[in-house]
């Protein structure tokens, strides 16, 4: 059996020390914000107990849905990689990047070089995205979304070459027999496709390359929500499963904070899979089990 965790938009609080000239950008509205919204509803107690609770249990991979930072500042940046390394070693922890972590251009590049290991993998060529990591039965690819947008805009990008690149990857795992988890920041589901300002473009091309290739999974973060849909694969509907964002408040009115375990095993001819989902509820502040799940 394989065991793998999945958490997402770490969102690390407190910002550090701004300077006026880091907000000559995009930054302004975000800063601004924080200081009205986001902030409230951040509470990095929260995601320190509940990253606590995570690593009490045994897991063979954890899964990092993006947007760790909230601004991209170098400091958050680093605060960030400290986070990395506290859920364990880069064999043990893989991210992928969300759109804060792509704030403003140049962004992306430098969160990359700092996080290394914790977002790289096996890939087909240079190119960084996707990439792969195995880890028993399973195969996780790594797809990145994370593009530097205008204010205002959280949208995402999935362009033509990385959809070649990860079709060709499912189709060689899946030949192998691996079970096939996707990772993206941005969700691809259909249902999820509004409000536009914060979206996937590429999407439709994504659930083609899925419906073509197939793959047993898809994770993502991005909507600060727990949700489950589907979308078309070759012979059966694939699970596209979004967890709450790791930071959020209990007493907040957006869903607290929480991450899912996924059991998964080949028996026989078939897979089984199991989610489970830990976290806060709304009332109360311990972490428990709020659902048990068969996926497959």
């Amino acid at each position: 059996m394989t065991t793998i965790a999945h958490i997402s938009d770490i969102h690390l609080a407190p910002l550090p020390r701004v300077m006026p000239w880091q907000l000559l950008n995009k930054r302004l509205t975000g800063y601004v914000n924080w200081q009205l919204k986001r902030g409230n509803r951040i509470c990095p107690e929260a995601g320190k107990n509940l990253v606590d609770h995570l690593l009490t249990q045994p897991f063979d991979l954890s899964i990092v849905t993006g947007d760790l930072v909230n601004l991209a500042l170098p400091a958050e940046t680093e605060t960030a990689l400290g986070w990395l390394k506290r859920m364990g070693s880069t064999k043990r922890v893989c991210m992928v990047p969300g759109n804060h972590d792509a704030y403003l251009p140049g962004s992306l590049d430098r969160a990359l070089d700092t996080y290394d290991g914790y977002a790289t993998g096996e890939t087909l060529d240079e190119a960084p995205f996707p990439y792969v990591r195995r880890t028993g039965q399973v195969a996780v690819i790594g797809c990145s979304s994370a593009v530097a947008t205008p204010p205002f805009i959280a949208a995402g990008c999935f362009d033509k070459q990385q959809a070649e690149r990860l079709a060709r990857c499912l189709e060689i795992l899946g030949n192998a027999g691996f079970f096939r988890i996707v990772a993206i920041h941005h969700p691809p589901a259909r249902e999820l496709a509004r409000p536009l300002r914060k979206s996937l473009f590429g999407a439709k091309l994504f659930r083609q390359v899925i419906r073509e290739n197939g793959a047993e999974m898809i994770l993502h973060g991005h909507t600060h929500n727990s949700s489950m849909h589907t979308i078309e694969g070759p012979n059966r509907k694939v699970p596209v499963i979004g967890v709450a964002a790791a930071s959020t408040c209990p007493v907040s009115n957006a869903p607290p904070a929480r991450y899912n375990l996924f059991q998964i095993e080949r028996l026989q001819h078939r897979w089984s899979c199991t989610m489970r989902e830990f976290g806060y509820q709304r009332v109360g502040e311990d972490i428990v089990q709020r659902l048990q799940l068969r996926i497959y």
